[in-house]
């Protein structure tokens, strides 16, 4: 069995509906009225040991949702769901002891006391043994830089001393699982790089599992091999970040700087298809300036480059990679069928 493993996963909230204003408050009282939301509907996920999956989707997907429930914070409406041979929802206890969490907009510091206390508290939670929690908060400190705010209290840190201090007690007492929910949210480009640094380096040298959901594409490409994407409570692709990319982000530019003008450029590409030229800037800039736009799949940077060193001198070139941000936001979007997502996730098994 997989480490984590859900089957037909479906969470359900009762939503009352209610009339605006007074009135509709007092009718409320008398006469409910309820309608069914469906967060998840019908979740089948495997994810092995080891592995770090981002989980991503647009705000209202059912990513927090699958969060809580493979946690044992919610109790599933149906399906199965099994986390280390678990059920989180009814061995809430063990399975607390194996999973690590850090949600972006909330803290598990306790705000009144300095974050060295927080953390032996939470070596005395775990029963962490204390070796083990002296290498692990001196390695902690080490790779997250700790040290110059170990004395404050939890509500003098700023957000990102927050983070960091957060990851620490996610996995101080060495977890299997850690579940990330937004764990760079608001911060700046220095401290995400310790962040997915740090992250990394869990991966690799202990083997920590890592399920990560979030909007910042840096971390998606940065720290996981494997996408899942979900929308509308299902999951419409899962597979590889590569595939997915050269399943719909096939096109690449590449820029090139000339020493001098040339004028028939885009009689260089006629015989080679989906290939387009256009010169960037204005006036005299122009002319020295050519990106062209190509199918990496039918002809590669180094045809283009060749036939444009052929006829002129090429001082600079740089080639534009595809990106998997496009491919995001037209999921977003609606611009990408769900049927040809998961074909192309089918395509990556």
């Amino acid at each position: 069995m997989s480490l984590i493993e859900t089957k037909g996963l479906r969470k359900v909230f009762r939503q009352a509906v209610k009339d605006p204003g007074l009135a509709g408050a007092v009718k409320h009282l008398f006469t409910q009225r309820y309608k069914d939301k469906c967060a998840v509907e019908g979740i089948d996920l495997k994810i092995e040991e080891g592995e770090s999956v981002a989980y991503v989707g647009p705000n209202g997907a059912g990513k927090s949702t699958t969060i809580k429930m493979l946690s044992g914070v919610l109790v599933p409406s149906g399906g199965e769901v099994v986390v280390d041979g678990l059920v989180p929802y009814k061995q809430r206890m063990d399975n607390a002891q194996r999973i690590g969490a850090v949600f972006g907009q909330r803290t598990q510091l306790w705000w009144d006391i300095p974050v060295r206390e927080s953390l032996a508290l939470l070596r005395d939670i775990y029963q962490v043994p204390e070796s083990t929690f002296k290498k692990n908060m001196d390695a902690f400190t080490e790779l997250l830089g700790l040290e110059s705010f170990l004395h404050l209290s939890a509500r003098k840190l700023s957000l990102g001393q927050r983070m960091r201090a957060d990851l620490a007690a996610a996995l101080l007492h060495d977890p299997k699982i850690v579940y990330l929910d937004e764990p760079t949210i608001g911060l700046d480009v220095a401290v995400k790089h310790r962040i997915r640094d740090f992250i990394k380096e869990m991966n690799r040298a202990k083997g920590t599992t890592m399920l990560l959901t979030t909007h910042d594409l840096g971390d998606i490409e940065d720290l996981c091999e494997r996408l899942v994407i979900i929308d509308q409570g299902r999951i419409i692709y899962d597979g590889k970040l590569q595939d997915v990319k050269d399943a719909f982000a096939r096109e690449r530019t590449i820029h090139i700087q000339l020493s001098s003008p040339l004028p028939e450029a885009e009689s260089l590409f006629r015989d080679l298809p989906d290939v387009s030229v256009n010169r960037p800037g204005e006036g005299a800039e122009a002319a020295f300036s050519l990106s062209i736009r190509f199918d990496r799949f039918r002809c590669t940077a180094s045809d283009i480059v060749k036939r444009v060193m052929n006829r002129g001198e090429v001082v600079d070139f740089r080639i534009d990679e595809p990106s998997i941000e496009d491919i995001i936001r037209r999921v977003y979007e609606g611009q990408l069928d769900s049927v040809v997502l998961a074909e192309a996730g089918k395509g990556s098994a």
